[in-house]
């Protein structure tokens, strides 16, 4: 295989990649059975004036300047959800309009052209280098681990959150937990592909997991799995056309889904008509 991916950003790219689909699939799991997919997709445009202010101030940098602005951006969700007038998203469209607004001012005040915004929107695998690597495996190992901490209280608060409360499983410390991670993992990924197309390694395995099996174990697994398996076919691709690796990716997670998709509304249709 790595004969294949024989130009060393691209070995980097399929490390980095591979590493990071374990938080993403795990992480993708949650996403989509607590209906968090369009915060998903938020959160890593959300970066933009992150990347854009670390740009301009090189002791920060885009990395930390990106993890801030996704940090702020969790935390004004999750305290504009405790208005249950806010909640079903709106919260999530209004700071992500102004995030966006504000990256565009920025990078206007700044004299900045179009290629930090290229690079954030989907991702630049030429720049991703050893120190990428290495960010995700922390981010990976971070995620992972809090994951494993936390998995309990997930569970009870998105399954039974009648019963939870009362348990001591606090909604609100889990649901912060999670917004968190998905900040954290969702920055790691952006030098690979980029605020546009990350959420479709965050959600669209874990979506086509969730066709394949409702218990919970099985589909983290399928989900990770799936990620793994579309990330290194997706860099394939991009080898033997010369395409883009991160759009290659995306288009691979989404046919991925399709078939599955179409394989189970077979699967019911037959099902209903099966003679009893």
């Amino acid at each position: 295989m790595l004969e294949a991916l024989d130009a060393p950003y691209l070995q980097r790219a399929l490390l980095a990649g591979l590493v990071l689909s374990i938080p993403l699939g795990l992480l993708g799991c949650w996403i989509v059975l607590r209906e968090l997919a369009f915060f998903a997709h938020a959160v890593g445009v959300a970066t933009f004036p992150g990347v854009v202010v670390g740009l301009a101030l090189p002791a920060l940098g885009p990395f930390a300047g990106a993890l801030l602005a996704a940090l702020g951006f969790s935390a004004a969700i999750s305290a504009s959800e405790a208005d249950h007038r806010l909640r079903g998203g709106a919260a999530t469209g209004l700071a992500l309009a102004v995030a966006l607004a504000a990256g565009a001012v920025l990078l206007t005040a700044r004299g900045g052209g179009a290629a930090p915004v290229d690079r954030l929107l989907f991702g630049s695998l030429l720049a991703v280098s050893s120190a990428d690597v290495v960010l995700c495996l922390v981010g990976a190992a971070v995620a992972v681990g809090v994951l494993a901490v936390l998995l309990p209280r997930l569970a009870a608060t998105t399954f039974d959150r009648t019963w939870a409360g009362p348990a001591g499983a606090g909604e609100r410390v889990s649901a912060s937990a999670l917004l968190v991670l998905v900040s954290l993992v969702v920055v790691c990924a952006l030098p690979a592909v980029g605020s546009l197309l990350v959420s479709a390694l965050l959600v669209v395995p874990a979506a086509t997991a969730r066709l394949i099996t409702e218990r919970l174990a099985p589909m983290l697994a399928w989900a990770t799995g799936l990620c793994a398996l579309e990330t290194v076919a997706g860099l394939l691709l991009a080898r033997a056309l010369d395409l883009p690796p991160g759009a290659a990716i995306a288009v691979v997670t989404g046919l991925g889904f399709g078939v599955i998709a179409a394989a189970s509304a077979a699967a019911s249709r037959l099902t209903r008509v099966a003679p009893a």
